[in-house]
């Protein structure tokens, strides 16, 4: 038998609208001071990808409309809810006082592996990703009910933050929907 790619069709894909009004599931990001339009595009794609019901983008995140996000997003800028935020620590209070889990995608001294990690079911988590060369700020972090970290085992100690978002979303992935 032939092993031949699907269509469009057959995956049986959604519309953005459809998208955008199903029931929300729980899970946010927040993009802290990413510099790159393309890895904040790249970061659209994957929260369509694993349904996030929005992305808060933070600072000096570019915002759509834009070229260099569009190209990376692919139309997920189109589909994803997302609000900018001119201060990310502001908006972790708000996140907080909503009820929010926050957790900042860092190494610290207290970080959690996600391996080891397991979303309590029921939990609404906003998980919060930083710019491309310092992280998530300090304060951010001090501001956070935990920290994750992803286990790496190469010469490096980073990822690329569009990278890390797949990575990490994948574990807070909906069992059906």
């Amino acid at each position: 038998m032939e092993n031949k790619k699907c269509t469009g069709e057959q995956l049986g894909r959604i519309s953005a609208s459809e998208y955008r009004s199903r029931e929300k599931r729980g899970v946010a990001v927040v993009l802290d001071n990413v510099r790159s339009a393309f890895n904040v595009g790249s970061v659209f794609r994957s929260c369509d990808a694993f349904a996030v019901d929005k992305l808060y983008l933070c600072g000096i995140c570019a915002v759509p409309p834009s070229a260099e996000i569009h190209k990376s997003a692919l139309g997920a800028e189109a589909s994803v809810e997302w609000e900018h935020c001119p201060d990310t620590l502001q908006l972790v209070e708000r996140l907080r006082a909503e009820g929010w889990t926050v957790v900042s995608v860092e190494q610290t001294v207290r970080s959690q592996m996600l391996d080891s990690f397991e979303p309590e079911p029921g939990r609404r988590y906003a998980l919060i990703f930083g710019n491309e060369v310092d992280g998530v700020r300090q304060e951010v972090v001090d501001a956070s009910d935990l920290s994750l970290e992803i286990p790496q085992w190469g010469t490096k100690h980073s990822l690329n933050v569009s990278v890390a978002a797949g990575v990490v979303l994948w574990k807070f992935k909906p069992e059906r929907i």
